[in-house]
């Protein structure tokens, strides 16, 4: 007679058998959201493809633009004549 765990693969056969008789209500509802997992990680790796081809191709707007900085009409009027722009708080 041979011995029951010499290799892997009675092992494994139990397992299936186990599994089978024990979690198979719920294979079905196991399998959707290993699917829908699946899904979601695909969707996030071609998200994070697209972002960083988006971020290595010249974009147009990135010519310099010229312009004045100009101080905000309200600024130094409550603050004893300091420049600070005025909060958004109020």
């Amino acid at each position: 007679m041979g011995r029951l765990f010499d290799g892997p693969w009675p092992i494994v056969i139990i397992i299936i058998v186990a599994l089978l008789l024990f979690a198979a209500p719920k294979l079905p509802q196991m399998a959707r959201s290993l699917g829908q997992s699946m899904r979601i990680m695909k969707s996030e790796v071609n998200q994070m493809k697209d972002e960083g081809k988006a971020k290595s191709a010249p974009a147009a707007s990135d010519e310099p633009v010229e312009g004045k900085v100009v101080n905000h009409p309200e600024a130094g009027k409550d603050n004893g004549g300091e420049q600070n722009p005025p909060s958004s708080n109020a």
